[in-house]
């Protein structure tokens, strides 16, 4: 007796797919009665249970600056085919510590920005002010246009 299955399960034993490779996994998306494929392409995090039937794998993409993770089963018959883009070697089997280093990447562009930010303020801000009018005045005058007051109280703080 010959069983049927839409999936060729040995292609898929066959893929030798790892942690750290990016692949473009096409997947079957049924619309109105039609069905489309839709590419999610990626960075595998994770491989689970090996090539046995609930065996599944995690792919992580960024997307409009959010990081988008989906978990494919790897017999799934709604996955039409899987390409593996680029190979990649990798010191661990699962790489969930990539979340962490796009969070600190993340944190650090925005701080870079608002560095920026301040920066163009600061360049600004001395186009907005007052053309000195008399710039050849020297220190006497300066001093005799001083208020008594600050005077005073400058002589009171020496003291």
């Amino acid at each position: 007796m010959k069983t049927f299955s839409p999936v060729k399960i040995e292609a898929r034993k066959e893929l030798d797919m790892r942690a750290g490779d990016t692949v473009r996994v096409f997947q079957k998306i049924q619309e109105k009665g039609k069905t489309r494929l839709q590419a999610f392409e990626g960075m595998i995090l994770s491989r689970k249970h090996g090539t046995e039937p609930g065996a599944t794998f995690t792919v992580r993409r960024t997307t409009g600056g959010f990081g988008v993770e989906k978990i494919f089963p790897l017999y799934s018959p709604m996955i039409d085919k899987i390409e593996i883009i680029r190979r990649s070697k990798t010191r661990r089997s699962k790489l969930y510590h990539v979340r962490e280093q796009a969070l600190k990447q993340v944190k650090k562009r925005l701080k870079m920005m608002f560095v920026d930010i301040s920066m163009d303020e600061k360049e600004v801000a001395p186009e907005v002010e007052a053309p000195v009018e008399n710039t050849e005045a020297t220190a006497e005058e300066v001093v005799t246009e001083a208020p008594v007051e600050n005077a005073e109280v400058k002589t009171e703080e020496t003291k």
